[in-house]
């Protein structure tokens, strides 16, 4: 296996995980752009969101509601949050693996990029 966040997903790479269920696994950021830079990325290897199909509607529902949770718990829902999912190279994904960010502890300003 030679995808890094597949290596997370399944415990062969240390991350500091904050959240983990069967479907998906939340981290820290290795290299964060915000106080609080949370990765969501789903335990199933899809390459971005461009290569997701109709058939990942529920895990890519869940992506989304896991960020909701880790926002909660990570006490920065009630000032906001950014949530980003870069797809392919124009649009800055880094690691070919989809996965969501989570962005928080600061103001965020617009447009990003």
């Amino acid at each position: 296996m030679s995808c890094i966040f597949c290596r997370i997903a399944f415990g062969e790479i240390p991350a500091r995980i904050v959240y983990q269920d069967e479907q998906v696994v939340a981290f820290h950021d290795v290299s964060p752009q915000a106080p609080v830079h949370v990765l969501v990325i789903p335990r199933l290897h899809v390459d971005s969101l461009a290569a997701t199909q109709p058939e990942h509607d529920a895990l890519l529902g869940h992506v989304l509601g896991t960020i909701r949770k880790v926002a909660r718990d990570l006490g920065v829902a009630d000032n906001g949050y950014r949530t980003v999912l870069n797809t392919g190279f124009d649009g800055g994904q880094s690691v070919g693996h989809l996965h969501a960010h989570l962005l928080a502890g600061r103001p965020l300003g617009w447009p990003p990029g």
